[in-house]
């Protein structure tokens, strides 16, 4: 069994021009909500029940997806008041005992999901990156890796043919999330409150490169690019 929590609770101020009246994960790609297909690309990987954070404009989600989706199993973590995504994440995996998926909800990324957990349990690690290559250094997190995948800290490490970046997918061992010591309806952010916290927990942090599509819809330029990136194929439907 693995379950993922998707991140889909943000106000989405920089695409609300373009997309006024829905939550940004809900913003239509070919027709199609953005999280429909990224849970259909996701169950076609093997996820067998999602946790769906949730804050803003909230009832279009549950609405839409209600308890069962496609036959798989979808809850819902509500946020009373804006968490952040750190405290969201944290409200939202309480009931998590197993490893499980993160995974941001406003950004599509090609993951083998049998390949990344195969990498987590060969280098016993507490909590592994999906990354990808990139010039915009300006715009997403680098990391600084060893050759066999350790990631050393959350420093941009340019070279001639990019970085490689964090792209919004983890896979996570519960055990380490004792380590956020974050109270309950606390506002946190993931990216700059949970995860250099991580940092000084363990060192078993590790990342691993994929070369699939990549998408962030978080801006409209990226929006309006993802109608063609994310033509329908058998990946993105159940």
């Amino acid at each position: 069994m693995t379950t993922a929590i998707i991140l889909a609770g943000g106000l989405g101020t920089r695409l609300r021009k373009t997309v006024p009246d829905l939550p940004k994960p809900m913003a239509t790609i070919n027709g199609r909500p953005f999280l429909e297909i990224l849970m259909d690309y996701w169950i076609n990987q093997g996820v067998t029940k999602f946790i769906l954070s949730v804050g803003y404009l909230h009832t279009i989600i549950t609405n839409h997806f209600g308890n069962i989706y496609k036959g798989i199993p979808v809850e819902y973590s509500i946020e009373e008041s804006p968490l952040g995504t750190g405290g969201g994440f944290m409200l939202a995996s309480k009931s998590i005992h197993e490893p499980f998926l993160l995974i941001n909800g406003d950004t599509f990324f090609e993951v083998d999901l049998s390949q990344l957990k195969k990498f987590h349990e060969k280098n016993n690690s507490d909590w592994t990156f999906c990354l990808f290559r990139t010039n915009d250094i300006d715009r997403y997190m680098g990391m600084d890796i060893t050759t066999n995948g350790k990631i050393n800290s959350l420093q941009l490490f340019d070279s001639s043919d990019g970085c490689l970046a964090n792209g919004g997918i983890y896979y996570i061992e519960p055990s380490i999330m004792t380590c956020f010591n974050v109270p309950d309806g606390c506002s946190k952010s993931l990216e700059n409150d949970l995860l250099p916290a991580l940092f000084d927990h363990t060192n078993r942090i590790y990342g691993l490169e994929f070369s699939g599509k990549f998408i962030d819809i978080g801006i409209p330029e990226d929006y309006k690019r993802a109608s063609k990136l994310l033509v329908d194929n058998d990946s993105y439907n159940t």
